[in-house]
């Protein structure tokens, strides 16, 4: 009887630290930004007065068009590491009669390599090498190629 007694008592012991272990082992939880990831190149291309067609273009399609307040659009932002938030951002724009009035909220930064891009300076381009393909060094058979628009053709 004793030895039942124990016996009971060792295993329901050992079932006991088999459920707290499991409790330390967690699942992987996968690293997804979810939403708008609006920026601010995105944002200095949205003008007052811009047609939402414009506005979807120009930012892409709201999160959240709520049916109650059709006047507005939400961006809304999220990102998640391991179950933390680590940013939530929400960018608002308005509308009356169908056009952009104002916007406000969070935009993200933008990535250091436009930026630097960005502020490198660089002569600006005459108007006939706008329409000229350089010969290729590379290539001894190249020359210099005219590029012509194709207005004559519709496009």
């Amino acid at each position: 009887m004793k030895a039942r007694i124990l016996t009971v008592i060792l295993s329901s012991g050992l079932l006991m630290t088999g459920c707290s272990v499991v409790n330390f082992i967690t699942p992987y939880k996968l690293d997804i930004p979810q939403g708008n990831e609006l920026t601010a190149d995105q944002v200095e291309n949205l003008k007052v007065g811009m047609t939402p067609a414009q506005v979807r273009f120009v930012l892409g399609t709201p999160l959240l068009v709520d049916p109650f307040h059709q006047n507005r659009w939400e961006y809304v932002y999220r990102d998640q590491k391991a179950g933390t938030v680590k940013a939530q951002k929400r960018f608002t724009v308005f509308f009356e009669n169908n056009l952009v009035t104002s916007w406000q909220g969070d935009v993200l930064p933008e990535p250091a390599a436009r930026t630097a891009l960005k502020n490198r300076a660089s002569a600006p381009a005459a108007a006939d090498d706008l329409m000229r393909m350089k010969a290729d060094p590379a290539n001894p058979g190249s020359k210099d190629i005219e590029v012509k628009p194709l207005i004559d053709k519709g496009f």
